[in-house]
């Protein structure tokens, strides 16, 4: 039998009814309770001896409440009974590695005549063994104000971009985790630069730098994912380190790292971005978002807080942060990149030169608007201030001393060199060369000049000028072109030779004269003058 639970207050005013002379019947009605359960409690408070002048506490009223309110113990059923027999062996099932499922369990059950249900068997490793139970929580205290940040990568939808186009838009949430005060920041691309733009963002929108930020284990930050000891990639780490920042990603696969912000993605998807007719310019875009995260998401009553978040920050988190940034932050890139022969690594269409020692090694390279800067392994070999694509930055002092005059070659030099050897490979050159980056086809020049001094000029000449005409600018084709003419030069010099055969006879021509000797000696004098 089953009681309706009654209050602490409803208790009370039972017992004040009882003493004022009250019936059981006229409590029942005036208060709404069952008539039973009224009998019940005043049934407890005669059998505890409860009358005028007893002091009643909330100790005395819960001694009350467990004396009704208790259950009698239930006898479980048959099919329970049966499944208590098999607990060990249901256990060691569910515990298999992998685990049997439930439906297994139950045929097996069956091969051993154990006769249940599904649904009790289901009822009883969720009761009995604990079985797809998500473990108890530690709420965890808020950290001090101006401490913490959390910040996640959201999927907002798709917008028509300035230019027409329809594109996905993201947005880099980032929340005070003392305050709950949030920061959107809408991006088109959720990569290290756009995470480390939308920091920026938020301190200045803030008004000033927390210690510590808790991301996920994005991409655009976490190289290596880790519980105790999680890579930063090298940009995002350089940021930190610039910022004063304490990153502490969040573990694999646990939201509970970050709940402040976890559950914010849907909110800001349906609040801010659903329906809403955006501009196709992302700088606008992103004035909407804070007006949004000011007049909205900054004014609501959190529901665990139950304060402003804005009200919150200012009166108690904004003085404990750090001053935010006024210069912006340089993003740098890393790449690697092989030093070619020539002394030179190509770096964002772009030529920088490295010591001879270097040659055929790949080195690190970190470059920012500024300068670039080669590493092997983590020592720094080599730095050069940064050149626009097509440009070329070479120190002398990288070449041997017998190279070094020819290590400041220049385009010009290359097109007059490549003129005094015929007009046609001129021509060819000065169109190799004459594209926005002339950097990039300079190896191509080189090699075209060295196909001069291979197969000479006029051949390279003539090749030139019929793929002048086939508008074909690339020299690799002409080597293969050229050492396929000569293959088959050479060729045919081979069968076009006149090879000597051995005589026929072993005796010589004149053994085989019809005349006589002696007529052959007067004729021979003859043609001396001696006979007439």
């Amino acid at each position: 039998m089953s009681y309706r639970e009654v209050s602490m207050l409803e208790i009370k005013e039972v017992l004040r009814r009882k003493e004022a002379g009250d019936g059981v019947r006229k409590i029942a009605r005036e208060m709404g309770i069952d008539r039973k359960t009224v009998r019940r409690y005043v049934e407890a408070i005669e059998a505890a001896g409860i009358g005028d002048g007893t002091e009643v506490d909330e100790r005395v009223l819960a001694g009350l409440a467990a004396a009704v309110q208790a259950r009698p113990a239930v006898e479980p059923s048959p099919e329970w009974q049966a499944l208590l027999a098999q607990r060990a062996q249901i256990q060691q099932w569910l515990q298999a590695e992998p685990p049997l499922r439930l439906v297994r369990v139950l045929e097996l059950l069956q091969r051993k005549s154990v006769a249940v249900g599904y649904t009790t068997l289901r009822r009883f490793a969720h009761k009995e063994l604990g079985w797809q139970q998500r473990p108890p929580t530690v709420l965890l205290s808020d950290p001090p104000p101006g401490q913490e940040a959390q910040l996640d990568f959201g999927q907002m939808g798709w917008v028509v971009d300035a230019t027409g186009r329809r594109r996905k838009l993201h947005a880099l949430l980032v929340t005070l985790s003392f305050s709950r005060y949030l920061f959107v920041y809408p991006t088109w691309e959720q990569t290290t630069e756009a995470v480390i733009q939308g920091l920026d963002a938020a301190w200045a929108f803030f008004e000033g730098v927390v210690q510590r930020i808790v991301p996920d284990n994005m991409t655009a930050v976490v190289l290596r994912a880790s519980a105790t000891e999680p890579e930063l990639n090298c940009s995002f780490r350089e940021y930190a380190d610039v910022r004063g920042l304490l990153v502490d990603p969040a573990r694999v696969r646990k939201p509970q790292d970050k709940g402040r912000v976890e559950n914010q993605v849907p909110y800001v998807r349906e609040r801010w971005f659903a329906g809403e007719s955006l501009p196709g310019d992302i700088g606008l875009i992103r004035e909407h978002a804070q007006r949004w995260c000011r007049e909205v998401a900054g004014t609501r009553v959190h529901g665990t807080t139950r304060q402003a978040p804005e009200q919150l920050y200012k009166t108690q988190e904004k003085p404990q942060m750090q001053p935010a940034p006024t210069e912006p932050f340089d993003v740098p890139q890393w790449t690697q990149a092989k030093v070619h022969p020539d002394h030179h690594v190509q770096v964002h269409k772009a030529l920088y030169s490295l010591p001879t020692r270097y040659i055929g090694r790949t080195v690190k390279v970190r470059s920012d608007g500024q300068t670039v800067r080669m590493y092997l392994g983590n020592v720094l070999i080599k730095a050069h201030a940064r050149k626009l694509p097509g440009g070329r930055s070479t120190d002398p002092s990288d070449y041997p001393p017998h190279k070094a005059p020819l290590a400041l070659r220049d385009v010009d030099s290359l097109n007059r060199r490549a003129g005094q050897q015929g007009s046609a490979v001129g021509a060819f050159c000065e169109r190799l060369l004459g594209g926005p980056l002339p950097w990039v086809k300079i190896r191509q020049a080189q090699a075209l000049l060295r196909l001069c001094d291979k197969y000479g000029q006029d051949r390279v000449n003539a090749l030139c000028a019929r793929a002048l005409c086939f508008e074909v600018l690339e020299v690799p084709r002409l080597e293969r072109m050229l050492k396929e003419a000569r293959q088959v030069e050479d060729e045919g010099e081979r069968r076009g030779q006149v090879i000597p055969l051995p005589a026929r006879f072993a005796r010589a021509a004149d053994s085989f004269a019809t005349r006589p000797r002696e007529q052959a000696a007067l004729d021979a004098e003859r043609d001396r003058g001696g006979v007439r």
